[in-house]
Parts: C-alpha cells; sequence; structure tokens
C-alpha cells in the first residue's frame, strides 16, 4: 500500500494515469507526448508506477506498450475506503471510479495482481471448481488441454458450444481460453432485456489470458481480456468484474475466504 500511495502523490505521475485512462496501451513515445517532461522524467514516473503496480508493461515485439492497472485501487478500497470518513477520502473513490468504470480500451483490458502463494496453488484456483466457484461462482467442465472444448457452469445455467475452447495450457505458466456463448439460457438468468441479448450474443468471441510469474516469494498474475470491437456491450459487462474477482481470487488464496461481498454477482460473466 505504501508504494501506492507515494505514486498517486506525484502530479506528474497522475498526469500519466490521466493520459493512460484516456488511451489505454501507449508506448513511451506516445506518453510524452503532450506532457512537458523529458523523455528520461517519463520513463522514471513510469518506473515508479510500474513498481507500485499501478501500470503494467505489455511487450508486442520490439515496443513496449503501458496499461493501466485498476486492482491496486481496488485493494484500497477494499481494505482502507471503509475505516475513515468518506468525505476525507472523496479524491481516492473519485480516481477508483475514474479507473473501473471508465472504459480504458476499446479492444482489451489488461490487470496485475501480485499474490502471496506459488504458482501451482494459483494454476489449481484458475481450473479447480472447487476454488473457482468459491471467487467466481462459475465452474468448467474441460481437459485443460491446447485445443479442448469448454463447459462453463454459472448461475445454475450450462453453456456449451463448439467455439469455447482452451487455446493455450501451460500449467504453472501461461493458460488462455474463449469467452463463454452468450446464451438464451444465460440471457434469461441475468434478467437480460432482448435488445442486449441481440447485440452481446452478435458480437465476435473474446479471448481472456492468464499469465503466471514468480517474484520471490509472491507471483505476478496478468490477465488480459482482448478481442473486442469498439463499443461492445460485453466489455461494458465484465469491465467492472475484474478488479473485484482478482481481490477476492487474491484473499482467497492468501486467507482462505474470498471477499465477503464477492459470490460471483459482480464477477465478469457477461
Amino acid at each position: 500500500m505504501d508504494e501506492v500511495f507515494k505514486a498517486l502523490a506525484d502530479a506528474s505521475r497522475r498526469r500519466l494515469l490521466d493520459s493512460l485512462n484516456a488511451r489505454n496501451g501507449q508506448s513511451l513515445r506516445e506518453l510524452c507526448t503532450g506532457l512537458d517532461m523529458a523523455r528520461q522524467s517519463v520513463s522514471k514516473h513510469l518506473a515508479v508506477l510500474e513498481s507500485a503496480n499501478l501500470v503494467t508493461p505489455v511487450w508486442q515485439g520490439r515496443e513496449k506498450l503501458h496499461y493501466l492497472n485498476a486492482a491496486p485501487i481496488n485493494a484500497i478500497t477494499e481494505r482502507w475506503i471503509n475505516q475513515y470518513h468518506r468525505e476525507r477520502v472523496h479524491v481516492l473513490a473519485d480516481l477508483k471510479r475514474a479507473l473501473e468504470e471508465k472504459p480504458v480500451s476499446d479492444l482489451e483490458f489488461v490487470y496485475t495482481n501480485y499474490i502471496s502463494t506459488t504458482p501451482e496453488r494459483l494454476w489449481q484456483a484458475l481450473t479447480d471448481p472447487a476454488f473457482t466457484r468459491r471467487y467466481w461462482g462459475v465452474a468448467f467442465e474441460t481437459e485443460w488441454t491446447t485445443g479442448s472444448t469448454m463447459v462453463w457452469e454459472e448461475s445454475g445455467v450450462r453453456m456449451a458450444d463448439p467455439e469455447q475452447v482452451v487455446l493455450e495450457a501451460d500449467p504453472y505458466r501461461r493458460l488462455s481460453y474463449t469467452w463463454h456463448t452468450i446464451s438464451p439460457e444465460f440471457a434469461r438468468a441475468h434478467d437480460m432485456s432482448e435488445e442486449l441479448f441481440a447485440q452481446m450474443s452478435a458480437e465476435p468471441r473474446s479471448t481472456v489470458t492468464f499469465e503466471i510469474e514468480p517474484v520471490g516469494d509472491m507471483v505476478k498474475l496478468t490477465v488480459t481480456h482482448g478481442g473486442f470491437e469498439p463499443g461492445s456491450a460485453i466489455r461494458e459487462g465484465v469491465q467492472h468484474g475484474w478488479p473485484e474477482l482478482l481481490s477476492s481470487l487474491k484473499s482467497l488464496l492468501e486467507t482462505g475466504a474470498p471477499l465477503p461481498a464477492s459470490d460471483g454477482s459482480a464477477a465478469p460473466s457477461e
């Protein structure tokens, strides 16, 4: 928490976060444009934000792109906001809402969290229904091998489709799969309007990738949810749930219990 607060205390770093909030996935060159700072200064500020886990770097070929990460802000809210008078943390609450409620990218989200666990335990938490039901409210039926089909079970609804597949499965390192089908049964279970169902069911299928990296006594988990089209209704549905879901996963692995308020209702399942 100390690193997060220190990183947010600097006005220049907040400007960089504002820039990424307006348009996510920028290179160093793009971030320098429009800022009255030398390239070296911007690079140093980005290093501080990365160290505080507020910015996640992603390499695309030789280019390093920077993504806003809402998970630390969500953790501050869950662990600290309720202990103080709301008016005294009004600015911090506004920042949280800005990071979680504004669409930071039309095409993908990138979230990072550091969890005190092992790669093996984290992999189990991402794949074993005994874990996924507790923090996500979802269970998967699959062999967890590349190309294997997946059945999603959530809110009493089973969703099976040939296009629901595991794209990549490298145990304890990387897991990627396609998102579930928006079926009529799922729409009814979530009281979805006919208009929203028609829009979501017509969208191209998105994908989720989990990257697991040991960092000392902790594990760095980077989640990338991408493949959305501009104006995607599914993107609007899932963007609010990921920060809480990752915080609940972290809580489950570190304390043995998910977040009290997390029962799957806010999970990114649309």
